[in-house]
C-alpha cells in the first residue's frame, strides 16, 4: 500500500493478533525509520539498548516503558524519548500500538 502523499490514521495501518507483537515498517532510510507496532496484551520487548535515542507515540492503548529501570505508564496521545545506550523494555498493560521513530544521527 502506497502511503505517501496521503491522510491515514496510524491506529488502522497495523492490526492486532493475539499472543503476538506485529511490525509494519513505514520508512526505512539510510538516516532512520518509522515502524507501527501493535502488541496484544502481555507481549512486549525484553530489556535492550539501541545506538540512537528512539521516539516512541502511543496512538492506542497503554503500555509500561521501563528506561534505566524506571518505569513509565505512557498512554494514547502521549510519547517518550527512550535515550541512547540505556537500557529500556516495553510491556503491553493492555493491547497498545506505537509508532517508532529512529534517527541514526
Amino acid at each position: 500500500m502506497e502511503i505517501t502523499g496521503k491522510a491515514l490514521t496510524m491506529a488502522d495501518m497495523v492490526a492486532y493478533q493475539d499472543g503476538s507483537v506485529v511490525s509494519k515498517t513505514l520508512i526505512d532510510k539510510k538516516i532512520g525509520t518509522l515502524t507501527l507496532f501493535s502488541f496484544a496484551s502481555g507481549q512486549g520487548l525484553s530489556e535492550h539498548t539501541a545506538p540512537y535515542d528512539a521516539f516512541v507515540q502511543v496512538v492506542d492503548g497503554e503500555a509500561e516503558i521501563t528506561i534505566d529501570c524506571e518505569a513509565h505508564t505512557v498512554k494514547a496521545g502521549q510519547m517518550i524519548i527512550m535515550p541512547a545506550n540505556h537500557p529500556h523494555a516495553l510491556q503491553a498493560v493492555k493491547p497498545f500500538k506505537m509508532l517508532l521513530v529512529m534517527i541514526r544521527a
